[in-house]
């Protein structure tokens, strides 16, 4: 039997290299903890265009284009399936900022860089972003390129 399953949501992934680390946009929201950018796909919607779309409104990163989609997952959470797609900003990032995200009552997202393949702390991550974090890593390890077995 042949199941279709079409992402509803859509996580656009920011990966940067700082000396041997390679590290993941991450944010703050001020009610419910440490979280990666996510988004509902919206109706007749592309996956990569909502992607684009969801890192502009949630992070203020305008400018940027999609490298990959990393996979589809169904994370069994609330009937949703995430598509995470891996988007690169045409301009440096800084260290931390914040953004004032429009489509969440205007509340004020801290952004940082989490070490990707370091463990996300369960005080401070949600169970499904925890899991979501798992995924990415794992698309990570099988799209990167090993020259002397490390990452």
């Amino acid at each position: 039997m042949h199941m279709n399953v079409l992402p509803n949501k859509v996580c656009p992934v920011v990966l940067r290299r700082s000396g041997e680390t390679v590290e993941i946009l991450a944010f703050v929201h001020p009610l419910a903890g440490c979280q990666l950018v996510k988004g509902t796909i919206e109706a007749g919607e592309e996956t990569t265009v909502a992607a684009l779309r969801e890192l502009a409104e949630e992070s203020g990163i305008v400018d940027a284009s999609v490298a990959r989609v990393m996979g589809i997952w169904p994370s069994g959470f609330e009937q949703q399936v995430w598509a995470f797609v891996e988007c690169v900003p045409r301009s440096p990032l800084p260290q931390s900022w914040t953004h004032d995200a429009p489509d969440d009552g205007g509340r004020t997202f801290r952004f940082f860089w989490h070490p990707l393949h370091q463990q996300a702390d369960p005080e401070g991550w949600h169970v499904v972003f925890r899991e979501a974090m798992r995924f990415i890593q794992e698309a990570h390890r099988e799209g990167v390129t090993r020259q002397d077995g490390h990452l």
